[in-house]
């Protein structure tokens, strides 16, 4: 084994000493509902590549509602013409299933594009696991298997990423079904971020025993007012009716969080440590 010695103000390492350095940061852009095509979605999709190219991304998580052409051939023309750069760009895809994308084949036309192996699965990114869920399902199997999952994680930072909100002031309310059997495990298990789509706006929430949501509908199609929300949530800190996407940053004890809005501006910031 190698050791370190200093000579003269000079560090010398020695054969057999070790070096370890600070945990490379992981960093993820996620966002919902933006499969409406066209232009809208390419001029979307050149948004999201500008911001990557200042500020890099290991894994791209979609939030559902990934195709409203309910064609799976236009699917894969639209995704290839607004982020087939992803590729070159070395960033992953994670998808998650929104209610549009089970409409045609359950959504199965969707996963090569989107790196599903299933309707529901893990991804380890360094100290991170995501728990990439479908919600347009909330059935016992899936349940079960996140909680066995969560039971055997040792990851310091569990995000979990769907479509439908547990908790969300807009279009839509809380969905009855996530609240009442994932919301408590993520709770049991410390699971430190929820992500999700489905109402067309941003929004994000107080920590709800030390659970902090966040809501980011924003992809591209036509955005839904915010409304005051139920004293039963936890309470809102930050809202806005604008498109845009997340983008976290976690550097080892500490995340950090941004909503950045259309035109690739941050508009939001959030953080804490874990």
């Amino acid at each position: 084994m190698r050791r370190a010695v200093v000579l003269l103000g000079l560090l010398v390492l020695l054969p057999g000493a070790g070096w370890a350095g600070p945990a490379a940061p992981v960093r993820i852009i996620a966002f919902g509902d933006f499969g409406v095509g066209g232009e809208s979605q390419r001029a979307f999709g050149a948004t999201v590549r500008r911001f990557e190219a200042r500020n890099p991304a290991d894994y791209l998580v979609t939030l559902g509602d990934n195709d409203y052409t309910e064609d799976p051939g236009e699917f894969h023309d639209n995704w290839e013409t607004s982020f087939g750069w992803l590729r070159g760009a070395g960033v992953r895809v994670a998808g998650v299933l929104g209610n549009h994308d089970v409409r045609v084949q359950n959504g199965r036309y969707e996963f090569d594009e989107l790196g599903m192996p299933g309707r529901y699965y893990r991804r380890a990114i360094g100290p991170v696991e995501l728990y990439v869920l479908d919600s347009n399902h909330v059935n016992g199997a899936q349940t079960r298997w996140l909680r066995r999952t969560l039971a055997r994680s040792r990851a310091r930072w569990k995000i979990a990423a769907m479509h439908h909100p547990a908790f969300t002031c807009g279009q839509y309310e809380s969905h009855p079904a996530v609240v009442a059997h994932w919301v408590p495990l993520f709770e049991r298990y410390r699971v430190r971020l929820v992500l999700s789509g489905h109402d067309h706006n941003y929004q994000r929430f107080a920590p709800r025993r030390d659970v902090r949501y966040v809501v980011h509908g924003g992809g591209g199609q036509r955005l839904y007012e915010l409304r005051p929300c139920p004293s039963t949530y936890p309470r809102r800190r930050a809202a806005r009716q604008e498109h845009g996407f997340v983008y976290v940053v976690i550097r080892g004890n500490r995340l950090d969080g941004w909503a950045v809005n259309g035109r690739g501006r941050r508009s939001d910031h959030f953080s804490f440590t874990g």
